[in-house]
């Protein structure tokens, strides 16, 4: 099945948009996701100080979904799915909400090595099953101590945040699989199809974090802080990993994933000075050999 590439679909600003969509490399529109997922915390770390963590997860999801309301007009989209699409959607909308509730309280009471590498469980399995192959199970074998030396895994800390840590795994996983089934789905394109379910996960998101975030309408540098949040967590990532997996398999996307510890470990030396240890160094090495071995496999 040919993959879908022109993801951006007509909203995207013609033919000239679509030609540098389809000239780009997937693994760059990866490659950029990655980096926008590291400058999102930088944002979530002032709300903090001033919004309840459910209140940063809404005005994250808020932010996003008003600005795709803005850019794409997601209901002209929905309207023209069949019932199964929109059930895709919602489904997809929901995963969205509870990711990023579960995601913000389980940083908030665990280390976000401990998180992230927690996160990373499931998006490994998902890997494995489409590997098939020695030297893809080989990039497998490669990008696990990889990742475990990077997050420096420690299971210490609160049950609770352990628990909560546990299912935003679960839930990154199953955005996964969802997002990559709306990439390729043939009725809408991925971009539309993300702008529909942020607009749902706004509505899901509401009754659990909108109150948390009230305080936030008095403050104007705590709204300026969750529209970057928004901006650089839901939005750019968001829409770059659709692109990604228009072209991707999922088994590819889900190893790539790994990459995240390494990209945060390449920002904290450029912008933080924080220059890694020989384990992390190593670990580095592990992550970017196994993205190397991996192949992805071949599509009829």
């Amino acid at each position: 099945m040919e993959a879908k590439v022109g993801a951006l679909g007509p909203a995207s600003g013609g033919a000239r948009g679509r030609a540098l969509v389809e000239r780009t490399p997937p693994h760059a529109w990866f490659l950029v996701s990655a980096v926008f997922h590291y400058l999102g915390p930088a944002f979530a770390v002032l709300l903090f100080a001033r919004v309840d963590v459910l209140g940063v997860a809404w005005l994250r999801i808020a932010s996003a979904a008003a600005i795709f309301a803005a850019w794409r007009r997601p209901w002209r989209a929905f309207a023209t799915l069949d019932r199964a699409g929109r059930r895709l959607l919602a489904t997809w909308g929901a995963v969205l909400a509870a990711m990023n509730c579960c995601f913000y309280v389980a940083i908030d009471r665990l280390p976000l090595g401990t998180v992230a590498a927690i996160e990373f469980l499931p998006v490994v399995a998902l890997a494995a099953v489409g590997a098939r192959t020695a030297r893809n199970a080989g990039a497998l074998a490669l990008a696990v101590p990889g990742v475990y030396l990077l997050t420096d895994v420690r299971l210490a800390g609160a049950p609770l945040g352990v628990a909560f840590a546990f299912a935003n795994a679960m839930l990154f996983a199953a955005y996964i699989v969802l997002a990559h089934r709306v990439a390729r789905h043939p009725s809408v394109s991925g971009i539309d199809g993300l702008a529909a379910a942020m607009l749902i996960a706004a509505v899901a998101v509401t009754p659990v974090g909108g109150w948390a975030a009230a305080p936030a309408a008095l403050d104007p540098v705590a709204l300026l802080a969750g529209v970057g949040v928004g901006l650089s967590s839901s939005v750019i990532p968001y829409v770059t990993d659709q692109l990604a997996m228009a072209r991707l398999s999922r088994a590819t996307y889900a190893l790539m994933v790994s990459l995240l510890p390494a990209t945060a470990t390449v920002i904290g030396i450029l912008v933080l000075t924080q220059v890694p240890s020989a384990t992390e160094a190593l670990g580095v090495g592990l992550v970017v050999a196994a993205v190397a071995v991996h192949r992805d496999p071949a599509r009829r």
